[in-house]
């Protein structure tokens, strides 16, 4: 069933008043109690000694956990004056703790501030502006400048740095070459390449599919880099910014194609998968193609040994260009509660130096936001990160910037679009109709957001 304008508007509203009204609440509180409501819960926090304790809060916990206490103990043994709380909570459950503690009380001096996020925190007043510290520091005119862009982009349209680029952990096909090879078929560079395999590579009575897709969390991302990387629509927005191109025919016609591969070259339970089963399960299967990041590329050297894969950049369309949706920069920002800023900015800039920026994303197969570490060795052992990277820089890739900086753009994207793209696989929803609601809910979000920007 297509949401329309009406419906789109009340859904909007009941968000828009719950926030308003959440609003009115803090602004008595913080009156009853003297406080001037700057920075999280009123606080202004302080620049502090640059001794002392910090707390880490690392937004990727678990994955990411081993090299992030690496990256302490050399923090500790360089400061021996400061003390790292190190504290791991999975990607799924970060963005809700921090609001929960932007609101209550609770946040820590430094943590994982990705793209995707935020708009979300520094709407609530929660995150230090960097830009001057960054001038002034040893990373000045180090980092990538794409990635710096990117955040700033994102962090509400002001222009405003408010997180240090790690880095880019850029979308990848990632293929077994030994099926491919047995099958006589070419890599799938192109899309039509593509779709050729996951027929091919597809028999269901043997349970070997040739696709596996991303129907449960996480699936949006994916599906718009699908239907983009199809159409060549090269903006999300329409010329005048103001109407989503997400349902302009080609995305809609790119939509149809790669959602009926559901049940005919996937396997059926993937409406519910999540990148963690999907993952998990091309690495323990006989399925041709998967598409994820770099992150996962250690799991699938783990499982299947260098041989019997690769993982290339996305396919290019018919007009011969590579046309991506931006993956999420990852980054580091300083929370304005923090008592002891001057440390906790220490550790960002520590953290992001060239040898420590390199362990990282070497740990992570990610492209590093450090201009140095990305020339490091390791880069052109790892198949994939190098060539995201060359994709990156060489001028064959088109980027479509996601509008990150909509303080509604993680509900729309996720929440609200997750289990309504369920149905598009279950044949309960056309595309059309999915992407004509999408549409409505961007371009009224996209208005108010254009509106309190003046």
């Amino acid at each position: 069933m297509k949401i329309s304008n009406h419906s789109s508007r009340g859904t909007r509203a009941g968000r828009t008043s719950a926030a308003v009204a959440l609003g009115a609440v803090l602004a008595l509180t913080a009156t009853a109690c003297g406080d001037d409501g700057s920075g999280a819960g009123g606080d202004k926090g302080a620049e502090g000694s640059g001794t002392g304790k910090i707390v880490f809060w690392d937004n990727n916990g678990g994955i990411r956990t081993a090299v992030w206490k690496e990256i302490i103990a050399d923090f500790e043994k360089a400061n021996p004056d400061i003390d790292v709380e190190y504290v791991g909570i999975a990607a799924t459950e970060y963005q809700s703790k921090v609001d929960t503690a932007i609101q209550g009380g609770g946040l820590p001096d430094v943590g994982g501030v990705g793209a995707a996020m935020l708009a979300g925190f520094s709407a609530q007043n929660a995150l230090e502006p960097l830009d001057d510290r960054l001038a002034k520091s040893s990373l000045s005119g180090k980092l990538n400048k794409d990635m710096v862009e990117s955040l700033k982009a994102a962090g509400g349209g002001d222009g405003t740095l408010y997180s240090v680029p790690t880095s880019a952990n850029n979308g990848v096909l990632y293929y077994r070459t030994d099926l491919f090879d047995k099958a006589g078929l070419d890599a799938p560079t192109t899309w039509d390449k593509f779709y050729e395999a996951a027929e091919k590579l597809t028999d269901e009575d043997k349970n070997e599919f040739g696709y596996t897709i991303r129907g449960g969390s996480g699936s949006i991302a994916q599906a718009l880099d699908a239907m983009y990387g199809q159409s060549g629509i090269t903006s999300f927005w329409s010329e005048d910014k103001k109407t989503t191109t997400v349902n302009d025919p080609k995305n809609v016609e790119a939509l149809e194609k790669y959602a009926a591969l559901y049940k005919k070259a996937t396997p059926a339970a993937d409406v519910n998968n999540d990148f963690a089963k999907m993952v998990a399960q091309w690495d323990s299967g006989t399925i041709g193609m998967v598409n994820h990041n770099l992150g996962s590329y250690q799991d699938h050297v783990k499982a299947l040994g260098v041989e019997k894969f690769r993982g290339i950049p996305q396919p290019v369309g018919a007009s011969g260009k590579r046309v991506q949706v931006s993956n999420p920069v990852d980054g580091l920002g300083v929370f304005k509660s923090s008592k002891n800023k001057e440390a906790a900015w220490k550790f960002i800039e520590f953290a992001t130096s060239h040898e420590q920026n390199s362990k990282f994303n070497e740990s992570a197969g990610q492209v590093p936001a450090n201009t140095e570490a990305a020339k490091d060795a390791w880069i052109q052992k790892a198949e994939p990160t190098k060539l995201a990277a060359e994709a990156l820089n060489d001028g064959s890739t088109t980027i479509v910037q996601l509008p990150y900086y909509l303080p509604d753009w993680n509900t729309l994207s996720k929440s609200e679009s997750e289990p309504a793209f369920q149905k598009v696989l279950l044949g309960e929803t056309s595309p059309k109709d999915f992407l004509d609601g999408l549409a409505d809910k961007l371009n009224e979000a996209q208005a108010e957001w254009t509106e309190q920007m003046g």
